[in-house]
């Protein structure tokens, strides 16, 4: 596998105290630089940013849909980190205290086929979709090698 190098994403927000809360507070993702329009975030070492985006409304949410695998109807865009199962069910411990309400629970997917993983689904107060998944062996199940 080729060197993991962090990645950058930016999503639009409705309210960046609202975000900071969110993503600092709940999920525990120390902040980095910010200005009164984004602010950074460090998601597991890769840079997470949040931009404010007014035509949202104070109760506005960004657009998704949903596209069935293994059952469940799982939110389109989506992002999250790839973990190890072990980080993977650390951290969705520490989710079940501060989510209020998943999309898909926290559970196994492809269980006893390649590709098994720990997942979960959950939007922040902008309707962004988070997944977080976990794999036994990340090198081999990732990309199913």
């Amino acid at each position: 596998m080729n060197k993991i190098t962090p990645f950058h994403l930016a999503v639009q927000v409705r309210c960046l105290d609202e975000a900071r809360e969110f993503y600092g507070q709940k999920l525990g993702f120390s902040e980095g630089r910010s200005s009164d329009q984004w602010i950074d975030f460090d998601m597991f070492g890769h840079q997470f940013v949040t931009h404010l985006n007014p035509a949202l409304g104070k109760q506005g949410q960004v657009a998704n849909i949903a596209n069935p695998v293994d059952g469940h109807s799982v939110p389109v865009p989506h992002f999250g980190v790839v973990m190890t199962f072990d980080d993977w069910r650390v951290f969705s411990q520490r989710l079940k205290e501060v989510i209020d309400s998943f999309i898909i629970e926290p559970h196994i997917r492809f269980e006893g086929k390649v590709g098994e993983q720990g997942t979960l689904f959950f939007t922040d107060p902008s309707g962004n979709a988070l997944e977080f998944k976990g794999f036994s062996d990340i090198d081999k199940e990732l990309f199913n090698h």
